[in-house]
């Protein structure tokens, strides 16, 4: 008798588990759907707010400089071109700054320094952007302009090829000074990345590195970067996403000119910026132009989180084949 009765219970219970488990795997369904809903729903909502440009223009639209709302003459050209160019930057001196921070923090710094530092490097994350524009234009801005872009003129500047990307003159504002203001911004993101993936790094590998004569160099360059290296690229793309969609610090250190240069020296602009310079005062075709800005933004955010997805498959297959 007990034992019908226990066996009862268990079945009870075992049917309450079922039901728990399924409401459970449907909540989460629900979320997810709602998190697919909400990115479907913001693209289709770009995309009829900037229908006008988008079908009316065509290609037009996207490759022409020229933006003059007093003709309706609308073209994403520069404001594509901004966003790129500083996010590229903002990328190639972020990275290496990161991966020093992250090698740093793990490797080579005494546990004692190592938590304060870390620390402080994530307060940078919290602070808002805008007070970076404020900083980037009423400290760096002028920096740039008295020692930095000088310099780049004179030296970088004569150079065959690449002296078209250093000439002009000492503004301060401009691509070059955009994405360096961004490149601090997304530093505190990639770096954390790359400390928090160095630490799982199983500490007998590297010790067995270090007993077979290995430097510290060979040991990050064969040990933890080939074991780390999907969560690298991901947080590589993170902070390249949070560059290319970055506003209020872009805004005021960019110069939002729409003439196309290839200096980076020179004013340019980037869709966020444009977007946040016009749109309150925006009417007709104008708003339609910029809406349809930001369904470009989207679209270029969407293509850079597919090649990073592209490259982590691409890299699992590599080690699934070795």
């Amino acid at each position: 008798m007990p034992t019908a009765i226990a066996i009862e219970t268990i079945c009870r219970r075992n049917a309450a588990d079922a039901l728990h488990d399924k409401l459970f795997r449907g909540v989460l369904r629900v979320c997810a759907l709602l998190v697919l809903a909400a990115l479907l729903g913001a693209a289709l909502s770009t995309l009829w707010g900037g229908r006008e440009v988008l079908f009316g223009d065509g290609w037009h639209f996207l490759t022409s400089a020229q933006w003059n709302p007093v003709e309706n003459r609308y073209g994403a050209w520069a404001p594509i071109y901004g966003t790129l160019v500083t996010s590229c930057i903002a990328i190639l001196i972020a990275v290496p700054l990161s991966f020093g921070i992250a090698l740093f923090l793990t490797e080579i710094a005494p546990l004692w320094l190592r938590t304060p530092v870390a620390t402080a490097i994530e307060l940078l994350a919290a602070i808002p952007s805008i007070i970076y524009g404020m900083w980037g234009l009423f400290v760096f801005v002028p920096f740039m302009a008295n020692h930095i872009d000088p310099l780049l003129d004179s030296s970088l500047g004569r150079l065959p090829l690449v002296g078209a990307l250093f000439r002009g003159p000492p503004l301060g504002l401009g691509l070059l000074t955009a994405g360096i203001v961004l490149a601090i911004m997304i530093v505190p993101f990639i770096s954390s990345v790359m400390r928090e993936v160095f630490q799982t790094v199983p500490a007998r590998l590297k010790e067995s590195a270090y007993a077979l004569g290995s430097t510290t160099w060979e040991v990050v360059w064969d040990i933890i970067l080939p074991y780390t290296r999907q969560a690298v690229i991901g947080g590589i793309f993170l902070g390249l996403g949070r560059a290319l969609g970055e506003t209020m610090a872009v805004t005021f250190v960019l110069g939002n000119a729409y003439d196309f240069s290839t200096s980076l020296l020179m004013p340019g602009t980037s869709i966020s910026s444009s977007i946040a310079n016009e749109f309150n005062e925006a009417v007709g075709l104008h708003r339609s132009a910029l809406i349809a800005l930001g369904f470009l933004l989207f679209v270029v955010t969407f293509v850079v989180l597919l090649i990073a997805r592209w490259m982590l498959r691409s890299l699992k297959r590599k080690e699934g084949n070795a």
